[in-house]
């Protein structure tokens, strides 16, 4: 009989949003797959698992997941975490899951901790719909897409490097419009954590004096086609 495949999530920050129920998990299964086995180290100490681990990643996912697909063949249950949040979102697990659905084995993943749905919705944009894009491009396609979401009508989200937030902010104004409105998520749950809000034009100006650091998601007004937009204020605001 089959073993089972867990997708676990992980903190994105504060060590106390890792569930009981992840940790239950983590502990039980015969071996835990980890993005960095150093950094989910520091996370299965802390929670006294003692687990055996394994590396899986996107540099060698190919190269493992036919041998994790046979230990789970073989009876074995295996958990799979990423160094922050949700597995598979802008993190290695999707070709894992697809390679054990396909092999027939159970797949269960655990609701936690993920960057983009506080960033939605701290943001106070509209949450009801929206569009996740992860990382685009960091050169090729990059100007192409940001044009093409431009015309997106729902809100959009997207992760970015605190070393390009500030150029990225610029393309997204001179494409999408400088008062469309904007969030800038920083640091989601950690001890910094903060919300950047205004038009795109005002804080590519605020991120260009004020380099970002740690980690970062932007959230960005829909188009509003010939809807009249409504600027709420000249000057950015920040929330903690």
């Amino acid at each position: 009989m089959s073993g089972k495949l867990y997708i676990v999530p992980t903190p994105v920050g504060n060590l106390a949003d890792m569930t009981p129920r992840a940790v239950d998990i983590l502990r039980e299964v015969d071996l835990v797959l980890c993005e960095d086995t150093r950094t989910s180290g520091v996370l299965l100490k802390h929670f006294g698992i003692q687990t055996p681990t394994s590396s899986h990643h996107k540099y060698n996912e190919h190269e493992t997941t036919a041998r994790v697909v046979a230990r789970l063949k073989g009876g074995e249950n295996i958990a799979l975490v990423s160094d922050a949040g949700t597995p598979g979102i802008s993190d290695p697990g999707f070709m894992l899951v697809r390679e054990s659905r396909r092999e027939g084995i159970e797949v269960e993943t655990l609701p936690g901790a993920t960057a983009l749905i506080p960033a939605i919705v701290n943001s106070g944009l509209p949450c009801d719909r929206f569009a996740f894009e992860g990382f685009l491009p960091q050169k090729k396609g990059r100007k192409t897409r940001h044009t093409e979401l431009a015309s997106e009508p729902r809100t959009f989200v997207m992760y970015e490097s605190p070393l390009r937030l500030a150029s990225t902010l610029r393309e997204l104004a001179e494409v999408c419009g400088h008062d469309r409105q904007c969030a800038v998520c920083r640091e989601i749950s950690k001890l910094h954590d903060t919300t950047h809000t205004g038009t795109l034009s005002e804080l590519a100006e605020y991120f260009t004096a004020n380099q970002a650091r740690g980690e970062i998601v932007i959230v960005v007004e829909g188009y509003l086609g010939s809807v009249p937009k409504k600027v709420h204020t000249n000057k950015y605001r920040q929330t903690t």
